[in-house]
């Protein structure tokens, strides 16, 4: 791009900021309703949900979810003033020691907020009328359903302002400048709440299904890597306006290097987070489409719009460190880091593989699968009441079993205790208080079991399958963009396999830090492949903008010393960007969910794995191991090691450049 096109790019960056801005004037689509879309699509528990919502459309009572009143304290004493407060909800059934009672119910809902609506008028309504030494709790799925909606109430609200404070604070250490940091927060942040609005339209047109997780996945996602593309053009654009006087030829002569790598980078994140429409359940294809979809639009805002906003204001945002023609960059730290690695790369190799084996030595202890009551950081009253209800109702549960079958009569025979709770199309409902392991494949006829104990055993199953599909559908897309990318085998396997210990060091590691610090018993079945996809997707990143970087140097001054220039460069911007990304991520731990906090854990250890030790000093030391043998079978044009500078003398970056 030439400097008089960059000048016109100005116009093209408000326009894009005006369309932006009308987007998120628009309002996303509503979530739909939650129905089976947590579940994999052909779970024996999805199967009886289904059938549960058949037999409820075609009994013309609407869609609807099992609640329990559950009374508790000096219930004997006041059994007729229960009675007339639960009203016609049902009759109100006591224990054998008095001290409790129970109400099942029923919540009618077509959506989310309604059923949540519902279940907060009911609470409101028995908590204002019980009697004194008696206290009344919801719970039940519906009652979960509700509570799951109200505790994310604001959240989001509330990471998007973490997140931004992170961004900003890490802007300002980063720059040190009370001015320049507004500009990519500002661009980044527009770009956040046009995703989130446009998400919603894609995935409504293309059917997926999302919850209350994905938008705060997407909004990490999107400030973290759009702030991160936002980092590596204004570090360019600062080196070139030390060569440029005109700031326009300036950031014509950064635009392109960083548009071609932050491109690479962005096609191996957006490649890494499709493989996700491979898995079974809805809401984790979801999950993937919003993804790219959000990395499409930070790439759009940081290398369009942010280049035009940055010419607009000229050198002095970088007030009071206004970079000048002639002046020289400062990378003395990095380049001792540099001199360190050429010195004595064995050295650096060994160290750095042991480190990472002993942060994935946790990986072995690794399990997963949480139960209904462990998914909440705070524990809600419907899991509290749950869990209190079947101590004193031994023989009931708030999540019972339900069983669908098409020959009801035999279900009886086998289980007298069952209790029929609806019949239609054919099928007949049962709610059982037998664990559904001790069920499944023993009943006779065409009979399914389900309810919310299996729907956790089906997603468990789902995850591991969906781990063994996407896993290495990851690792080759990733692998083979890198191939195109830079022409060469070798290379890309090197990366690759550098990125895949990362991730089983960040897990590894992660479970020890959520096992022993946050008393996580189990990782979330969904855990390891949420932060195994996003750990190579975003991780390679940075290996990516080094190598091409040292790609590009390789070319006049030869591959060992080219890799140690391109870590001299990129380094302070690259473990900037690193810093920010992690701890955009730990902000996750902001929201209500257990398996939230354990993908933030998780992937904060991994991108700062990759950025301090994998980036930093074992790729550029195995490069220096390799020399030019690490394109194979590829070379880059230019000088060769041997015409610049041998493993054993290689000198520092900075003696490189005087």
């Amino acid at each position: 791009m030439t400097a008089s096109r960059m000048k016109s790019a100005r116009w093209l960056a408000l326009l894009l900021l005006i369309l932006g801005i009308g987007a998120m004037s628009l309002g996303g689509v509503e979530q739909p309703n939650a129905g089976t879309h947590s579940l994999p699509s052909d779970a024996e528990s999805t199967r009886v949900a289904n059938i549960q919502a058949e037999v409820q459309e075609a009994s013309g009572a609407g869609e609807s979810q099992a609640a329990i009143v559950f009374f508790s304290g000096d219930v004997r004493t006041h059994m007729d003033e229960l009675q007339k407060l639960a009203g016609d909800l049902g009759p109100v059934i006591p224990n054998e020691a008095g001290d409790g009672a129970i109400v099942p119910y029923n919540v009618e809902s077509t959506s989310s907020s309604q059923n949540a609506t519902e279940v907060e008028d009911l609470r409101a309504r028995l908590t204002d009328g019980a009697p004194e030494g008696v206290t009344v709790q919801v719970t039940g799925p519906a009652a979960i359903r509700a509570d799951l909606a109200s505790v994310f109430e604001g959240a989001n609200f509330l990471l998007l302002g973490v997140t931004a404070a992170i961004v900003a604070l890490l802007l300002i250490a980063t720059y040190r400048s009370p001015i320049l940091w507004i500009l990519p927060l500002l661009v980044i942040g527009i770009a956040d709440r046009v995703a989130a609005t446009v998400f919603t339209y894609v995935l409504d047109a293309t059917g997926l299904s999302w919850n209350e997780s994905t938008s705060g996945i997407l909004s990490v996602l999107v400030f973290g890597a759009g702030t991160n593309y936002a980092l590596l053009l204004i570090s360019r654009y600062r080196d070139e306006l030390t060569r440029h006087e005109d700031r326009f030829a300036a950031m014509a002569a950064a635009w392109l290097p960083t548009l071609k790598a932050v491109t690479a980078s962005a096609t191996t994140v957006i490649l890494g987070v499709l493989c996700l429409l491979l898995s079974s359940v809805p809401n984790t294809r979801g999950l993937g489409l919003a993804s790219a979809t959000g990395i499409i639009i930070a790439w759009l805002f940081a290398l369009f719009v942010l280049p035009g906003v940055l010419v607009t204001f000229g050198r002095w945002i970088f007030w009071p460190r206004r970079p000048e023609v002639g002046t020289e960059p400062n990378h003395k730290l990095w380049d001792r880091v540099g001199g360190l690695v050429g010195a004595r790369p064995k050295l650096v190799t060994a160290v750095s593989l042991f480190l990472l084996a002993v942060c994935a030595s946790g990986y072995a202890h690794i399990s997963t699968g949480l139960t209904q009551s462990d998914q909440f950081l705070d524990t809600p009253e419907s899991i509290s009441a749950g869990t209190e209800l079947e101590e004193k109702f031994p023989e009931q549960s708030a999540t019972p079993t339900i069983i669908a079958t098409r020959d009801a009569d035999a279900v009886k025979e086998a289980l007298p205790d069952a209790q029929e709770t609806g019949a239609g199309n054919g099928w007949t409902l049962f709610q059982s208080s037998a664990h559904f392991s001790e069920l499944r494949g023993q009943l006779p006829g065409e009979t399914y079991v389900g309810g919310s104990d299996a729907q956790l055993a089906d997603e468990e199953s789902a995850a591991a399958d969906d781990r063994r599909t996407i896993f290495p559908l990851v690792l080759a897309l990733v692998c083979g963009a890198l191939i195109l990318m830079l022409r060469s085998l070798l290379a890309p396997l090197i990366m690759v396999a550098s990125v895949l210990l990362t991730n089983v060091a960040a897990l590894g590691l992660g479970w020890w830090v959520s096992y022993y610090i946050f008393g996580f018993d189990r990782f979330a079945s969904t855990t390891p492949l949420f932060a195994f996809v996003f750990l190579v997707a975003l991780g390679i990143d940075y290996t990516i903008f080094l190598i091409t970087r040292a790609r590009e140097d390789a070319r006049s001054v030869g591959t060992r010393r080219g890799v140690l220039t391109a870590l001299s460069a990129t380094g302070g911007v690259i473990t900037s960007a690193g810093i920010l990304l992690a701890a955009v991520f730990a902000a996750l731990g902001v929201l209500p969910l257990v398996v939230l906090a354990q993908l933030g854990i998780t992937v904060f250890i991994g991108v700062l794995l990759d950025t301090l030790i994998v980036r930093t000093v074992l790729v550029p030391a195995l490069v220096q191991l390799l020399g030019e043998k690490f394109w194979w079978p590829a070379h880059p044009a230019g000088k060769s090691d041997s015409e610049t500078v041998s493993l054993k003398s290689a000198e520092s970056p900075a003696a490189q450049r005087s």
